[in-house]
């Protein structure tokens, strides 16, 4: 390993000052109102990070219509800002080394406050395509520098409880998004959002700048060969993500530019890989990916990032079809969001490395069950309908997020600090991956099940059965005083009855999609219980295995020092008896 360069002399800290992971600030002591600061600055912070993208994809609707954007323009600002918010650790981790992680966020905030107000003047597709990768980019940054201002808002003997409160914090986003947007949207189009969007990041920018972080080691991380890599990995999972959120909207068999992007984005990341795979001092340690534990940890943080879709996708696509809007879904929000503390601060609390597995399990068990409960609505159902089944989803993404960092991390440091990056890019991939892949997923089962669904019940629309015949005219009669045309009244009232029938094939889709996340919660549940219990059976054997070696080497040991030497004969030992014969 190459020597290190410092190119700061790090300060005299005492042995509980000094920073946990190269690139973190220091822990110093701090007054109670500075530790208050550090925590409402990380608030601030963290919520930032996470508002952008939330409002954005709550008010997406909204905003597609009022730019009069395409589905597949709209499909493009999705995959800008995840492709940036994935990638941007490749950059950030190496920086906050080389330069402080104030920095980062300073250049990454006053560029997506600049953007927001461009945005804001110019109002075309092309400055909100700049606006949301500058978004992406500002969340990376925020949602670490959160983490880092949580860190220092208590004393070092609770730090693992302030990382599940720091790394929870830009969750919480998503159902705050969901309250504010109504009354954003009262007074104006979609300017409103991104005048409020512009305020956060200047308040962030401020807020950093005014309390500043504790200086950390600051030494030479970059090298040449980084910026190789990162000109190959960035566009490979640029062009992936673009695969998956154009997939839906262009369907994948028929645009034949997907498969081309598909392809590249495999050679570009194959060579990145490749040329990371040869280094000596690397970016992504590939040897770790290929261990059996990393390989359960990437798969288990995909599939719980792929449960929660059920509610940013699958709730909320159903919501959307039976013309809910954000003002109905406002209540089912404020219990999201209340189970999301609620499953934040549980976590906390009994947060530790020993139970950090157990709260995973929890998690699952949550997230299953909720799955399960929305399985069987109908067209009827409400936002009301789903409080109970949301509350506990809720709770379980609340819990699930600090306990997988928190595993990742560990994993990672088994194999040294170099690994460090190496892990907190996996968190953040698996995380982004798993919930796009997921939205693509499950609304390809989603359109092909309304499909099929959709062709079945207009089989059974027969004009001459008695009850459809019925329907028809009831529909006519209600049309009566808006079409006196009777002919273009029976086609309107047929119109009718078929989006009827769309509606209900959508929603027995729907169906479908929670029977599914469902399955797959409770198939990894199992799994996760089968990995345990064999984990605890090899635990046993190793410790039998070990006791029965120590009981085999016991009496080697007992023989050899079984003579015991002669006393030192002395005036006051007792003589010895005569030996006996016979």
């Amino acid at each position: 390993m190459a020597e290190t360069v410092y190119l700061r002399r790090p300060p005299d800290w005492e042995e509980h000052e000094k920073p946990a992971l190269p690139g973190s600030p220091a822990m110093l002591m701090h007054s109670p109102l500075e530790r208050v600061c550090y925590a409402l600055v990380a608030i601030l912070v963290g919520l930032t990070g996470g508002l952008g993208n939330a409002l954005f994809t709550v008010n997406l609707p909204t905003i597609q219509g009022q730019m009069g954007l395409t589905p597949t323009e709209a499909a493009w600002l999705t995959g800008t800002y995840v492709t940036f918010s994935m990638t941007a650790n490749l950059l950030v981790y190496k920086f906050r080394q080389q330069y402080g992680m104030r920095l980062f966020t300073e250049i990454s905030l006053g560029l997506y406050a600049l953007l927001c107000l461009l945005h804001l003047v110019l109002g075309s597709a092309q400055s909100l395509l700049w606006l949301r990768g500058a978004s992406g980019l500002a969340a990376a940054a925020c949602t670490s520098l959160a983490t880092l201002y949580m860190l220092q808002s208590m004393p070092r003997v609770y730090v693992l409880k302030m990382l599940v409160i720091g790394v929870g914090v830009s969750q919480l986003a998503t159902p705050l998004a969901w309250l504010l947007s109504p009354r954003l949207l009262d007074h104006g189009q979609w300017h409103n959002l991104y005048w409020f969007e512009a305020g956060l990041a200047l308040m962030s920018f401020a807020a950093v700048v005014l309390l500043k972080l504790p200086a950390g080691m600051q030494f030479k991380a970059f090298e040449k060969r980084d910026f190789i890599s990162i000109g190959l990995l960035v566009p490979g999972i640029g062009l992936l993500v673009a695969v998956l959120v154009q997939g839906t909207t262009r369907w994948w068999f028929n645009a034949p530019e997907l498969a081309w992007m598909l392809i590249g984005a495999m050679l570009l990341l194959g060579a990145g890989l490749y040329f990371e795979h040869h280094r000596s001092n690397p970016l992504l340690h590939t040897r770790w990916f290929t261990q059996g534990a990393t390989i359960r940890f990437v798969i288990g943080a995909i599939v719980l990032r792929f449960l929660t879709t059920e509610q940013s996708y699958g709730v909320v696509g159903m919501m959307r079809t039976l013309g809910m809007a954000p003002d109905q879904m406002q209540p089912l929000f404020g219990v999201i969001l209340a189970g999301m503390v609620l499953g934040m601060l549980l976590s906390a609390l009994s947060f530790d490395l020993e139970h950090a597995g157990k709260q995973l399990l929890a998690a699952l068990v949550l997230l299953g069950v909720a799955t399960w409960l929305d399985f069987g609505r109908t067209s009827l159902d409400r936002p009301a309908d789903f409080f109970l089944s949301q509350f506990l989803l809720a709770v379980g993404s609340g819990i699930f997020m600090g306990p997988l960092m928190l595993q990742g991390i560990v994993q990672g440091l088994k194999n040294g600090p170099s690994h460090m990056l190496t892990a907190i890019i996996t968190i953040s991939m698996t995380q982004a991956l798993g919930g796009i892949a997921g939205s693509a997923l499950l609304g390809t089962y989603q359109i092909h099940r309304a499909q099929v669904y959709s062709v079945a019940l207009t089989q059974q629309i027969n004009p001459a059965d008695p009850q459809v015949a019925q329907r028809l005219q009831l529909q006519q009669q209600a049309l009566a005083g808006q079409i006196t045309d009777p002919a273009l009244r029976a086609a309107q009232a047929a119109a009718q009855l078929g989006q009827v029938v769309r509606r209900e094939a959508q929603v027995r889709a729907w169906n479908d999609v929670f029977r599914v996340v469902a399955m797959v919660a409770f198939a990894y549940l199992a799994w996760s219980l089968f990995e345990a219990a064999r984990a605890r059976r090899a635990s046993r054997l190793e410790a039998v295995r070990n006791a029965q070696r120590t009981a085999d080497t016991t009496p080697e040991v007992g023989t050899d020092g079984a003579t015991e030497p002669e006393p030192e004969a002395d005036d006051e030992a007792p003589a010895r008896p005569p030996a006996t014969t016979g």
